[in-house]
């Protein structure tokens, strides 16, 4: 069962054409935009501070987003995608990433538009990953300038997620 719950009069909002799984949990202060998915077992804690979603973005699969209190905000702008079992804490991702499987971004970090963070790669406190670029490795290290099959990558798997997610829209 879905957990969409308020905490201190602060309820989760989303706009049009979202899909929410039936067993993710979403509260507090967080604020999606239009087209997002969250997907099976995601947790959205804004509990402790507000978390913000923008456009065709998606939350797949066991990821966590979560902020710090009285310290960090949780932004993450219009397409993009958090894989599988990430952990977004308390950043700021601008358009455009792709937060790979089971990777962990730390309080404060920002990744720039058009990022790629590798799979498993952890992105330590106050780290910034420039635009145009591949991070990977625990510290999480510039590894090389996106390729073009990469951004396209990019632009591509969140239209991907908003045709998944139509599958399950009833």
């Amino acid at each position: 069962m879905t957990v969409i719950l308020p905490v201190k009069d602060k309820s989760p909002v989303w706009g049009d054409d979202c899909f929410i799984a039936e067993n993710c949990t979403i509260v507090g202060d967080v604020t999606m935009g239009h087209n997002c998915s969250v997907w099976f077992n995601a947790v959205i804690r804004g509990d402790v501070n507000t978390i913000t979603i923008g456009n065709n973005s998606n939350i797949q699969d066991g990821a966590v987003i979560h902020a710090t209190y009285q310290k960090s905000t949780t932004n993450i702008g219009n397409n993009t995608s958090i894989g599988h079992n990430a952990i977004v804490h308390g950043c700021t991702l601008h358009d455009n990433v792709l937060v790979g499987m089971g990777a962990i971004i730390m309080d404060n970090a920002i990744v720039e538009p058009f990022v790629i963070i590798g799979a498993g790669s952890v992105v330590l406190e106050n780290t910034i990953c420039e635009s145009g670029y591949l991070y990977a490795g625990t510290p999480a290290k510039k590894i090389k300038p996106l390729t073009d099959e990469q951004r396209e990558l990019l632009t591509r798997l969140p239209n991907n997620y908003i045709m998944y997610s139509s599958w399950f829209k009833v």
